[in-house]
């Protein structure tokens, strides 16, 4: 925040050039804070892939558990897995996608399963 002095005493914002937005206080001072410039964060598309040995009840177990969708969008999920080779579980932040496919690995490697999950770019 930088702060210069003024002779006016105007309690109006001000626009320099569009780009900041002034202030001028009572006492002379003038405040200038740039405009913060956000965007929304990238999202990432979760896929567990087909096997021939991961349980089908197993990766409905997993849908059901992980990404918390209700029994017939598991069924939904894992038969569109079964059927083409791989199915978007859920879409998050790239932490979130991450966590999640840590989070299957280390539950289907307990249960001696060989069950993949990816993280893709949405």
């Amino acid at each position: 925040m930088a702060i210069m002095t003024l002779d006016t005493k105007s309690t109006k914002p001000e626009r320099d050039g569009g780009e900041r937005e002034r202030e001028v206080r009572n006492d002379g001072l003038l405040l200038v804070e740039p405009e913060a410039k956000t965007k929304a964060p990238p999202f990432f598309k979760v896929v567990l892939l087909n096997d021939d040995f991961t349980p089908m009840d197993f990766v409905v177990f997993i849908i059901k558990d992980v990404f918390h969708r209700i029994h017939e969008e598991a069924v939904g999920i894992m038969l569109e897995i079964h059927h083409q080779g791989a199915g978007v579980c859920g879409v998050y932040t790239r932490d979130v996608a991450e966590t999640k496919v840590e989070l299957v690995t280390t539950i289907a490697r307990r249960s001696e399963y060989p069950l993949q999950c990816r993280v893709e770019k949405a």
